[in-house]
């Protein structure tokens, strides 16, 4: 199977997750709005998603994926396994021990790191600390889910790791339609949704298990000791901790702020939502192939197969991501309309959303490369180079956050999070080319310049559509409004695509056969 095709097989399950997202956020807009019960809510999951990016996805794949990958190059299968069950005691061990800390200390946490401000709120703030208790447990099932998914990668099997987190969003979204037809209060729509997270977390680690199981690579209980392989790992895993959640570090600082202003948590929530489709997609997808397969051809010693991987990782994930982020910053104002704008999501609401947006899509391809680059040195295990980047990204964020929020509100801290990840992306790339650890060819160079140009005639386009046909963008009914931003974007990506294969800033040929592929899926 081809990179590009990897890609897209993690790309479409994680794009399955996205759109039914969509669908949850813009449920949870209706029946919430940017209320005081949305701001506990997005609060209270921020806090355990963030540990789940920092340690579960983050650092725990970027410190595991090369040493397991290095035991099956090494020692076969069987060495793999035996890492994998030493790893695991300690995993649970340490998950039952934070989880149960994080729950009996959650008002603190919740009055210093999650929310202070709304601490001027009695019941916003009981309920934020409930529904964080009631969703820590997704943290503990979420880190199991990112060591077997981790598992699952670097033996190749991508798909069903990168479809788990659809089961999020379908718990969610059937809970949404339960409630609404049983007539909750906000309140108990919040415990709701908190509950559904939850479970979630339980079924997605269920999924996970049976598929391993399926790969014949069950995994046993082992006693829990910090054996010389556990020590190296959880060595890489320290730095690589603050590293794997750059982003989520940042929103984390910009909610505390926040927490100053009734909303914004939401607001920057849907916003966000809307940013991490193409994130989320491309960057998630670049992100859990190219780690393994990276590792893997260095194990085995193979430095040009290593430079193809990081050539067309930078291509594919420019090519998709800078038209996106022209898109979101030209035409935030209708796609949120048409998305959110419904129920206690007012008019207002949208425009302070869409503001954000734009702001947000500025860094959507800095936080791509991001994605690109530190695999780079997570594969030569190096987590001290990510590390500074990330550092340098998280000072940045919080005083331009400081610096923005009081003049301009919610929106300057969405700019302070895009410039934050610019000048991280620019500082990775630096040491991979002073290292000659990477350099980009010629012809990638020259993709990249092609689809900077196509990005802007299609950028061209989309201002001289939203400057001539605002009534039938903003104004007009839900059907009219769909099929306007529908035949806009149709337009856009015309524009875009056709440039970039006419020029060749686009492969046709591997696109022709990925779409071969799929038809005759």
């Amino acid at each position: 199977m081809s990179l590009i095709r990897k890609f897209a097989s993690v790309g479409g399950a994680t794009m399955a997750s996205r759109v039914l997202g969509f669908v949850r956020e813009a449920m949870i807009a209706g029946f919430l709005g940017a209320g005081p019960v949305a701001d506990a809510f997005y609060a209270a999951f921020r806090f355990p998603n963030l540990f789940r990016r920092l340690f579960a996805e983050g650092a725990f794949n970027a410190a595991f994926v090369p040493l397991f990958a290095g035991e099956i190059e090494g020692g076969g299968p069987a060495a793999a396994r035996k890492f994998a069950e030493q790893v695991l005691s300690v995993l649970l061990l340490s998950l039952f021990a934070i989880s149960a800390l994080a729950m009996i200390f959650m008002p603190f946490l919740v009055g210093t790191v999650i929310a202070p401000k709304f601490a001027d709120d009695p019941e916003k703030f009981e309920l934020t600390v409930l529904l964080a208790r009631i969703m820590f447990p997704y943290l503990a099932a979420m880190s199991l889910v990112a060591m077997l998914a981790g598992i699952l990668n670097s033996l190749r099997r991508y798909f069903l790791a990168a479809l788990a987190p659809v089961l999020l969003n379908v718990v969610l979204v059937a809970s949404l339609v339960a409630a609404g037809y049983l007539d909750l209060s906000a309140p108990i729509i919040g415990e709701v949704l908190g509950w559904s997270v939850t479970v979630s977390g339980v079924l997605q680690l269920g999924l996970l298990v049976w598929a391993l199981r399926r790969e014949g690579f069950g995994l046993g209980f082992v006693r829990p000791r910090l054996t010389p392989a556990v020590k190296r790992l959880l060595w890489l895993a320290l730095p690589a901790a603050v590293t794997g959640g750059i982003t989520q570090i940042n929103l984390l600082v910009g909610q505390i702020i926040a927490s100053a202003q009734d909303g914004a948590i939401a607001i920057i929530n849907y916003a966000d939502r809307l940013n991490q489709l193409p994130l989320g997609v491309i960057g998630i997808a670049i992100g859990v192939v190219l780690l393994p397969e990276l590792s893997r051809a260095l194990q085995a010693g193979d430095k040009k197969e290593a430079q193809y991987l990081q050539n067309r990782s930078l291509e594919f994930g420019l090519a998709i991501t800078v038209p996106a982020a022209v898109g979101l910053a030209l035409l935030p104002e209708p796609i949120i309309a048409l998305v959110f704008e419904r129920g206690a999501f007012t008019r207002e609401t949208t425009l302070v959303t869409a503001s954000v947006l734009s702001a947000f899509s500025i860094g959507l391809p800095a936080f791509v490369l991001t994605k690109i680059f530190t695999p780079v040195f997570y594969a030569r295990e190096d987590m001290r180079t990510p590390l500074k980047a990330s550092v340098i990204s998280v000072v940045i964020n919080i005083a331009g956050s400081l610096l923005l929020f009081p003049r301009i509100g919610v929106t300057g801290l969405a700019i302070a999070t895009s410039l934050a990840g610019w000048i991280s992306a620019f500082y990775l790339a630096q040491q991979l080319i002073s290292r000659d650890l990477f350099r980009p060819a010629a012809v990638t160079l020259r993709r990249i310049g092609l689809i900077v140009i196509g990005a802007a005639l299609m950028g061209a386009l989309l201002w001289w559509a939203e400057a001539t046909y605002p009534h039938l963008l903003l104004e007009a009914g839900l059907l009219v409004r769909l099929a306007s931003v529908l035949a806009t974007i149709a337009a856009a990506a015309v524009v875009y695509f056709g440039f970039a294969f006419a020029t060749g800033a686009l492969n046709r040929a591997e696109f022709a056969r990925l779409l071969r592929r799929r038809k005759k899926a």
